[in-house]
């Protein structure tokens, strides 16, 4: 959630709130649970890291003060390197769809690009289990787990496949495409 944050920072500064609207937005209705509580304890983590910063805004007269955060130089550097992670198998779709879309958003990195790094990943993961599959010294209960494995990876490479499909018909900002 921290990197997500840090991220969705990147594009510009913000407050807790509307950080929420635009991770409840990407997520549609996988984001309707989301607790305004997560991003506040992540933003105060990041603000103990160094990552953050933040100053008090005047609120509109309706409305209270609200608190502004930014990225420091360090919170960037943070930024650029879970951008650059690929972390598979980790099992996070969310998290990595909510890379794709700060990455667009922020104009931070191309997503297809992105999706082109999990997707190496995942093919040389998929080769190396198959290969292990395919041993015929494997206990047969060992090789049930292995197939499992595979056919996972292959779930997820249709998943990437369908995301690629996605940004490619999106601009760097995460706009539809003119045609």
């Amino acid at each position: 959630m921290q990197d997500v944050v840090l991220a969705m920072l990147a594009k510009e500064p913000a407050h807790g709130y509307e950080l929420r609207g635009r991770m409840r937005a990407a997520l549609g209705p996988l984001g309707e649970s989301m607790n305004a509580g997560q991003i506040y304890v992540a933003l105060a983590r990041l603000g103990k890291a160094g990552l953050v910063t933040s100053e008090r805004a005047e609120g509109l007269p309706d409305r209270p003060d609200r608190r502004v955060y930014a990225l420091t130089p360090a919170g960037q550097q943070r930024v650029a390197g879970w951008l650059a992670e690929v972390n598979w198998p980790k099992p996070d779709l969310t998290e990595f769809h909510l890379k794709l879309v700060a990455a667009a958003a922020g104009r931070l990195a191309d997503p297809v690009e992105l999706v082109d790094a999990q997707r190496r990943e995942v093919l040389r993961r998929l080769r190396d289990t198959q290969r292990a599959a395919l041993d015929r010294s494997v206990d047969p209960v060992a090789g049930l787990l292995l197939e499992g494995v595979v056919l996972r990876l292959r779930a997820d490479l249709e998943w990437l496949e369908a995301c690629e499909r996605m940004w490619t018909g999106r601009d760097r900002a995460g706009r539809r495409a003119k045609a």
